[in-house]
């Protein structure tokens, strides 16, 4: 008894679930399976059916569960690009429909056969209609984002959601109670009425509130979950469903985050908390011996299975003809709105804790198992075939030609020429004892450029600017500017020192490169990348952000003008990859050493498309004034970061770029650049794009 009251206690149970969170994905990603499989395992095995550590109906799963569901629908209406979705609406809408409606129907269908209710049916059938952007890195990986047929299915995603959950919160309103016509008119009217003040109200209020708020973030921060949790509350007063609420929220301040700090914050405490504790609360639900009993009856798993998986080829097929798109683009977007994850089983698990007056269950526990098994086949399936299928997709000619043209380097010299203004540099400095290779870097791109640097030093403010310990603090600043004075007239470039004092140092370095009219930030590498730099964010991360022009952090391990071989690792053709070989041929011209641009590709890419990608980065490369040696090598592997850290052995200097991917559902996904940083044995330069 006693053990039994120790293991109810609310705060083991958190402690168990902190663990699980901490220790399991990894395992679970290591070989090579999803995160979140290896959640909803864990729930199994902690849960009734296993050891008895957590139950699903204490007060703290409900709560951490419930809190995980409705953020992970509102992380999915963050993640929705609505620029994506204006560039290509008519098309979106259309694809939209189609893979809405024909899975709908297959789910119907499906849900007849094994004489479930017409309301059950349909269900089954908004269950299916969904889709999670879960291969969306793989796309933005390979550089092929901006093809149509990408951009038309990420569109998509905005109407599929919403009207899946449309449909889920009629099904929940028609099985909890009498139905009649003017009960259905009723819910539907005052389902619109919430969605336009949720849609308009909350957009308008958030963009009032940032404007007011400057710089609080954490004010900001905690005006998005009220968001949340309002929009959640209003849907149950209007008698529908929360996660619709959730939803109509992440879409609602989508706009007002933009891609700002805040959102990062508000995604990265779902993503590493409150959404893990959802899956593995879905673990709990999974009773082990009804789960045998619906495989061994196995015939529902897979009717679900061929429906969704059949129904969503038909649907990228009838997009394919009306579209005109080639075979590659149909695979693409079959296999992009494949995978079922977020709102899916946000649904799944909705439906199923929905019980009438007569304690009838919406869904039963066989289909709430086949969709568990869904999750799984389609959250492989998908990016497998994503990965094969994009390979071929290509960007147009006509996207390649403009970023060529609107390169960092190139725009920014149209502007010194309209506007006579010098090519300025902006270089924070903190630590004088990595402070000389700083200004060495900062001040050989400004003498190639005929331009300046401005040394930064920022002091915190105090809230009497005449307290000791400003002054203080102003001294030394003084002091390092005097050092980054006497090393820039070394390299004979035009030097303004600033110090400028200010409440967050990484707003007064974005504040000062603005009102300098800067063309570039180079800044020293911080280590500060534990959890608190996570959660609170850390300089460098916060100038990322808020900067108006690129910015290059810096670990330099020697001198920047003893460097002779540059690597820049290419796996797109997008504006930030050029921008970062303009960046080094910049720095490799002031050397006079040599550039050379590694591609890896996938073992499956045909060598004809290799060769093409070749030919356009050889175009790209060449079509710079400057006279630098740039070569070209293609590796073939599997690990891309292993072959880059591999090749980057032979070099005293790594190009790269700063890359931040995530999927619709708030899971994040482990970046290339990431395990890079951590290897790599030379100096490095991590370019960041600006935030336009």
């Amino acid at each position: 008894m006693a053990l039994q009251s120790f293991v109810e206690s609310p705060i083991i149970a958190f402690t168990i679930l902190l663990t699980v969170i901490f220790t399991v994905p990894p395992i679970f990603e290591k070989l090579r399976l999803p995160g979140l499989v290896g959640l909803l395992v864990a729930g199994v095995i902690l849960g009734e059916n296993g050891l008895k550590l957590l139950n699903s109906e204490s007060d703290t799963i409900k709560l951490l569960s419930d809190i995980g569901k409705i953020y992970l629908m509102f992380v999915a209406g963050l993640e929705i690009d609505l620029e994506q979705f204006r560039k290509t609406k008519n098309r979106s809408i259309g694809f939209g429909i189609l893979t809405f409606l024909v899975p709908l129907i297959a789910g119907i269908i499906a849900g007849r056969l094994f004489n479930f209710s017409w309301n059950a049916s349909v269900l089954i059938g908004s269950l299916l209609a969904s889709h999670t952007l879960l291969a969306y890195p793989i796309v933005s990986r390979l550089g092929v984002v901006t093809n149509e047929a990408v951009t038309v299915t990420i569109g998509a995603t905005i109407f599929t959601d919403t009207g899946a959950l449309l449909v889920l919160a009629i099904c929940v309103g028609i099985h909890g109670g009498e139905f009649t016509a003017l009960s259905l008119a009723t819910l539907l009217g005052g389902l619109a009425i919430y969605s336009v003040v949720v849609l308009f109200g909350f957009d308008w209020a958030g963009k009032e509130f940032f404007r007011r708020s400057g710089d609080e973030q954490s004010n900001q921060f905690l005006f998005i979950l009220l968001a949340l949790f309002l929009a959640s509350v209003g849907a149950q007063i209007i008698g529908v469903e929360k996660i619709v609420g959730a939803f109509l929220a992440g879409l609602a301040v989508n706009d007002v985050l933009g891609r700002s700090p805040v959102k990062e914050k508000v995604e990265f405490i779902g993503s590493v908390l409150f959404i893990p504790c959802f899956f593995v609360d879905m673990g709990l639900l999974i009773d082990i011996p009804a789960f045998l009993k619906t495989l061994s009856s196995i015939w529902l798993t897979v009717v679900i299975v061929v429906a969704l998986i059949g129904s969503k080829f038909i649907a990228a097929f009838l997009a394919k003809w009306f579209y005109r798109y080639n075979t590659a683009e149909m695979l693409t977007m079959w296999s992009l709105s494949l995978p079922q994850v977020a709102a899916t089983l946000a649904a799944t698990l909705v439906a199923y804790q929905t019980v009438n007056s007569a304690g009838e269950r919406l869904i039963n526990e066989g289909v709430l198992n086949s969709v568990i098994v869904l999750m799984l086949v389609t959250a492989i399936l998908g990016p497998i075939i994503t990965a094969r299928s994009a390979t071929a997709l290509q960007v147009s000619e006509a996207n390649l030609e403009t970023d060529r043209l609107s390169t960092w380097w190139e725009s920014h010299e149209s502007e010194i020429e309209e506007q006579e203004n010098p090519f300025t540099v902006i270089v924070p400095i903190y630590n004088p004892q990595t402070q000389r290779y700083l200004i060495e870097m900062a001040a050989l791109l400004a003498r190639h450029e005929s331009g300046m640097i401005v040394p930064l030093a920022i002091t915190k403010a105090l809230i009497q600017m005449d307290d000791p310990q400003l002054v203080t603090a102003l001294d030394q600043s003084q002091k390092r500017l005097k050092l980054a004075k006497e090393i820039s007239q070394e390299f004979d470039v035009e030097v303004s020192p600033a110090i400028r004092i200010d409440d967050d140092a990484a707003l007064g370095i974005s504040r000062a490169s603005r009102e300098r009219n800067a063309n570039l930030v180079v800044m020293g590498w911080s280590r500060n990348t534990g959890f608190r730099a996570r959660l609170f964010g850390s300089v460098i991360d916060s100038v990322f952000w808020s900067s108006h022009c690129p910015v290059a952090v810096t670990r330099l391990l020697s001198s920047p003008s003893a460097i002779q071989r540059i690597l820049v690792p290419v796996g797109d053709l997008t504006r930030q990859t050029i921008g970062a070989v303009r960046f080094a041929q910049i720095l490799a011209d002031v050397n006079q050493v040599e550039v050379v641009l590694l591609h890896v590709s996938d073992r499956n890419t045909p060598p004809a498309l290799v060769e093409k990608f070749t030919s356009q980065l050889s175009e790209i490369a060449t079509k710079s004034q400057l006279q630098v040696k740039t070569n070209i090598q293609t590796v073939k592997g599997d690990d891309i970061a292993r072959v880059i850290i591999r090749e980057a052995e032979a070099f005293d200097l790594a190009v790269l770029r700063s890359v931040r991917y995530r999927t619709a559902g708030g899971l994040s996904v482990s970046q290339v650049t990431t395990q890079i940083l951590k290897e790599l044995k030379c100096s490095i330069v991590l370019l960041g794009e600006p935030n336009s």
